[in-house]
């Protein structure tokens, strides 16, 4: 279990660090004045997403320093490389790239389409109802998924 009183003491070890007051830290990782506030003073606990977003901002905070005071603040700039090489390689690890089944070229996908040949009424709906732009009234966008050849992929919620 983190204790609280600990935690606030080696932020503000890294707000010393850094020189930072409380204000520019938590602009900084993207957190709201006030929750920082709450913290210092002991109102509020940390929470994962917190802990978090500083780790993400300042790679030279060491997680199990910040949770428990163990481990050193700064990190060496050898643990930085190697945990972040680290974190890759145990990312590529439990998600390989999936193949794809089948044979497809992906150098081009619309090769073999042809917008001026004749098409059924029932395709031509459909297809033109597919390439449409979709209006507010028809649906909210949910999210979107941008997929990379390297195997990854990123979400983004409007």
């Amino acid at each position: 279990m983190v204790n609280i009183d600990d935690f606030v003491k080696r932020l503000e070890v890294i707000l010393d660090y850094y020189g930072l007051n409380a204000s520019a830290f938590a602009d900084k990782i993207g957190v709201q004045r006030s929750s920082m506030s709450h913290l210092l003073s002991g109102r509020n606990k940390p929470s994962l997403d917190f802990v978090l977003k500083i780790l993400d901002v300042f790679p030279d905070v060491d997680l199990y320093w910040i949770l428990n005071g163990k481990g050193s603040f700064p990190k060496k700039e050898d643990e930085i490389k190697e945990n972040r090489t680290d974190a890759s390689s145990e990312i590529e690890k439990a998600n390989p790239p999936i193949p794809l089944a089948g044979n497809f070229d992906t150098a081009d996908l619309f090769s073999g389409f042809n917008p001026d040949e004749e098409v059924g009424e029932e395709k031509r709906n459909l297809f033109e109802t597919k390439n449409s732009n979709v209006s507010p009234m028809e649906g909210e966008i949910e999210k979107i998924v941008f997929f990379y050849k390297n195997g990854t992929f990123k979400v983004y919620i409007p």
